[in-house]
């Protein structure tokens, strides 16, 4: 349900050279030890993060290997962005929500893992610390950070009306009929996410741009592919900030030439091991 906006917020700029392969001849220290000393020194960190992190809870993508429409249409003959789309559902809220509750019933149960828990505590302990998420499963949060995460595709577990002002929050689709009525003016109710061909919500782009403007001093990305310019435009800014750049994904992305370090690794271990770097529990 990472739904895609107009463009990005305002941001654009030049990238910080060096890849990883050419940082790694240089490097003074070990890359881990090197990302430690940078979260250490760091006045501000902004974290982004994508379905990579989420992947080490169980969850799984929509598409690629592993993914739940891995290769494949739906059962509708459709694509999933076609199902998952905002036009679905105004047209057929009951196509869209049919598969809207696949997606949360795979992800049902699912806890943080330790980068989500790590990140949390960097929250709590340094201050300055946002994260900026494309996943809309709420790990962030459950993980006990502070209220610094910006859902820029919005939380699957937050609904509304589609009419009135009802809303709730909810632990799980269990037990909701498909497609949910309001039980104040019986209107179909909906998730407060992004679905595809739906612009961003203003007040999580306006969060977003308020936090950049004060400039980051180091941006992670952190298992993302980057492909949206909302997502990859803090690593183009970075040079202008003076800020250090670092990306954990096992692969290679759309910024992966961009950052100074590129650790590919699974999030989870890596976060476990900055951690035990800065001396956590």
């Amino acid at each position: 349900m990472n739904g895609s906006s107009s463009g990005s917020p305002g941001l654009s700029s030049r990238a910080r050279s060096g890849d990883a392969a050419s940082m790694s001849v240089e490097a003074p220290f070990p890359p881990l030890e090197r990302f430690a000393t940078w979260v250490r020194e760091a006045r501000r960190i902004l974290f982004i993060t994508g379905a990579g992190i989420s992947a080490d809870s169980g969850l799984p993508t929509y598409r690629g290997v592993g993914g739940l429409y891995d290769g494949a249409g739906t059962e509708d003959g459709m694509e999933i962005e076609e199902a998952l789309s905002g036009p679905m559902m105004r047209r057929r809220p009951e196509l869209c929500w049919k598969y809207i509750a696949q997606v949360e019933r795979a992800c049902r149960g699912a806890a943080p893992n330790r980068a989500h828990e790590v990140i949390a505590e960097l929250q709590r302990r340094q201050g300055g610390v946002v994260v900026l998420t494309q996943n809309v499963d709420g790990l962030h949060r459950a993980a006990g950070g502070p209220e610094d995460v910006i859902e820029i595709h919005g939380n699957v577990h937050e609904l509304h009306c589609t009419r009135c002002a009802w809303e709730r929050v909810v632990p799980s689709y269990e037990g909701l009929a498909i497609p949910p009525r309001c039980p104040e003016c019986d209107a179909v109710v909906r998730p407060r996410v992004v679905l595809f061909q739906e612009m961003l919500p203003d007040r999580a782009l306006d969060r977003l741009r308020a936090e950049v403007a004060q400039g980051f001093s180091l941006v992670v990305s952190v298992g993302t592919t980057a492909v949206f310019p909302y997502i990859s435009a803090p690593v183009h800014m970075a040079s202008d900030w003076g800020a250090h750049t670092v990306e954990i994904n096992p692969g290679r992305s759309q910024i992966s030439h961009l950052v100074e370090l590129h650790l590919p690794a699974r999030a989870a271990p890596t976060f476990e091991a900055l951690a035990a770097a800065l001396g956590y529990a």
